[in-house]
Parts: structure tokens; sequence; C-alpha cells
């Protein structure tokens, strides 16, 4: 049947997407009970229930493919970081002015110690401020002897440091991260010689079990289409809720709500994903067993519906181009402008294993931080972004011939 000749069915699937249910399931997924949602975590492993159950309902048959993921960084009491500038003592607040590098070793006794400059002088004993543009390996070549290493990071238009899981791994000295602002002050201390500051850094590694969710539902005919997103969060820190709204609870209930329309009409699956902000470790593990039970599911990858820009970034990979004709195509009938754009996401670990892939976001400010809350997502964009997919879906699974796609054409 021809694009034009479905559109009926089409505009009755588009009909039946309901902003208000997604938004529901995004206020769920980020309330308290599940803390963030961190691989390996309790909360994690509750919102992982919630979501089979939820699958269940939907008719799909559902299974569980558990993994193994190691060295998750956990700050496991907040820290206690105070500097004295020559006149005042400061209190540094955790999560705004200062924050835990993913390289630091695990210090939980607060140490104190006077302020340098990591390169000027002895570092024995001492609080090295690392100038901006120096990198954390030249900072080790300047640091032997030091109390802890003091990088200046950016925060977010709230005023909060982005949590991250997946990056270097510890190495032999404590190290916190400053505001800018906060930064350079203790960089003109350090300077002038004066001051001093105490502090930990109360971070650990562990070896955690991550369990990827799938749902089946019989269909006949057509391409088999995978609507997949990463369930899990950055987690709560101590003190700090980081609801993991958008980033990726908006990405799961526009899942969820197209698996709920389409399920019937189309051969669909479902994979809803462990681990992605650990390294996309979940997608990873599935896209192997994909590769190696030769599937050609046509992957549809959705990682955040928060806020439109004006247009929904698009990234395609693998043997992509008449999934992304049939994206292209689902734009236009749905009004939804589109934008070649990274989507640095699961999308990409499908691709790689030869998969056709496409990775879709509307990403808002404030992820990986207590900013991220559901009051934040907008039910417009999770209803546009859902009907994308619905459309997507429905038309690559009855029409999966290569046609011309237009995304990034610069004609």
């Amino acid at each position: 049947m021809s694009a034009a000749g479905q559109a009926p069915a089409l505009a009755g699937l588009l009909d039946a997407v309901s902003g208000e249910r997604m938004a529901a399931t995004v206020s769920t997924l980020a309330s308290t009970p599940f803390a963030g949602r961190r691989v390996g975590s309790a909360g994690g492993a509750a919102a992982r229930a919630w979501l089979a159950q939820h699958l269940a309902d939907l008719g799909a048959t559902v299974t569980l493919a558990p993994f193994p993921v190691r060295f998750v960084p956990e700050v496991y009491t907040a820290p206690t970081v105070e500097w004295h500038g020559g006149t005042t003592t400061r209190r540094l607040t955790f999560g705004r002015d200062v924050a835990v590098h993913l390289a630091s070793a695990d210090q939980p006794l607060i140490q104190r110690g006077a302020l340098a400059v990591a390169g000027v002088g002895d570092p024995t004993g001492r609080w090295l401020v690392v100038p901006a543009g120096m990198t954390l390996f030249d900072a080790y070549g300047h640091a032997h002897g030091a109390a802890g290493l003091l990088f200046g990071r950016g925060v977010d238009a709230d005023g909060w440091h982005y949590t991250m899981l997946a990056g270097p791994n510890p190495g032999p000295l404590p190290i916190l991260t400053l505001d800018t602002t906060t930064h350079a002050a203790l960089h003109t201390a350090a300077g002038a010689g004066a001051g001093w500051l105490a502090g930990n850094t109360p971070i650990r590694r562990l070896d955690v079990p991550a369990t990827n969710l799938h749902g089946g539902w019989r269909a006949d005919g057509g391409a088999e289409v995978l609507l997949t997103a990463h369930y899990d969060g950055v987690g709560d820190h101590p003190g700090l809720r980081q609801p993991a709204a958008a980033d990726n609870g908006s990405g799961v209930a526009v899942v969820l709500e197209a698996a709920r329309v389409l399920a019937g009409s189309v051969r669909l699956s479902v994979a809803l994903l462990d681990a992605e902000e650990a390294g996309a470790l979940g997608s990873a593990h599935h896209a192997a067993q994909l590769r190696q039970a030769g599937a050609a599911s046509l992957v549809i990858n959705v990682d955040g519906a928060g806020h439109l820009h004006r247009a929904a970034a698009v990234e395609a990979g693998g043997p992509a181009h008449a999934l992304l004709a049939a994206l292209d195509q689902a734009g236009r009938h749905t009004a939804l402008p589109l934008v070649a754009g990274p989507v640095a996401s699961d999308n990409r670990r499908y691709a790689a294993a030869g998969l056709a892939a496409v990775g879709i976001g509307a990403g808002m400010a404030g992820y990986h931080s207590p900013a991220d809350t559901a009051d934040r997502v907008e039910r417009e964009t999770l209803t546009a972004v859902a009907r994308l997919v619905v459309a997507t879906a429905w038309l690559a699974a009855a029409d999966p011939a290569t046609l011309q796609s237009l995304i990034g054409d610069k004609r």
C-alpha cells in the first residue's frame, strides 16, 4: 500500500496519541521511589519492575536480559568542603559550588591544606588550584605529595554541576570540581599565597547488575520495528534529587505510548535499556545479541522529548536510508521539522552492529542535575515526538522500499 493509501489508517493512530498519558509516565519515573534510576540501584530496579508491568498491561511478552556493569561511580556521602581566603571562611554547597571529579580517589576523611597553584612552588600537603587549560595529565605531573586537585567547571543555567557516570578511571589524588566563579576566587587566593581548603571526596566504584527490558507483540508481515529508549538515569546524590525526567523518562514515555498505539498494527518490539549513562552498555549488549541472531530490525531510539527547539534532532547510522526516508516522510506528515544533528545515545550502538538505526532527540536544559524535573517536560513536545515515532514506524514497517530523504539536503 502506498503512503497516500495508508493515510486514513495512520491518521487514526496519530489521533490516539495521548500527551496526558505520557506526562503521567514521566512523573512516575521521576518520582522519589525511583531515586534517579541509576544502574544497579534499588531505584533502577523499582523502575524496571514498574515498566515490566506496564509492558505486560499493553499485551507484550516481557523478558529480562541481565548483564554486568563494572566500576560505576557513586558519591556515597555529600562531600564537606570549606575554604578560607584570608579574611572569611566559606562552606561550599555540594552540587552547586562543588562536586567530586570522576577521576578522584576515594577519600572519606577531610583533608586540610594550604592553597597553591598547580605548577608553582612545592605541592606537598597543598590543595592545588589547576589553572584553566591545564589537563588532568599535566596537573598530575605537578602534584606529587599534594592534598588534592581543584578544577574549574561550568554549571548549567540553573546553577547545578552536571553529573556523569562514564568517564576517566580514578587516579591517585582527591579531586574536586568548583564552579568557575569559586575556582577563580581560589586561584586568586592561591596566587597571593593565602588561604586554605578542607575537603573530602567520598566516591566509590561499584560492580553492579544491569538489566535490559524487552517487550514483543505478535504480528505478521512487514519489517520489524524496534523502539528503544534508556530508562536509567545518573541517580540521586546524597541530599540531592536528580529526577531524570527528560533524560530519559520522556523518551521512555514516548516509546511506551508509541507501542500502545502501534501494537497489533506492525511487527513491533521494544527495548528499554539500562546503563546508557554508564557508556551505552545496555544497547551494546542488546545489539550484540541481535547481530548474533542475524536480526534485521529497524531501530528507532528516543533520547529526550522534553523541549523542542523548533525541530527534533535526528541522527542516522547503519544501512538506514529507507528508515531515514520514512522518518523524513513522517516528519512532513506530522508537521514536525527535523534537523540532522548529533544524537549521542543508544542508536549508535545499534548502528555499529550493522542495523538500520535512527536516534531522535528533543532534550531540554538541566539534564543530569536536580533541574531535570517532570514539570519542565513539555506535553506538546511529548506528543509531537510520539506522533513522529508512530508515523515513522508505521511507514517503515508497511513500505520498506528505499525512498529519497531530504533531511540535510543542501538544495
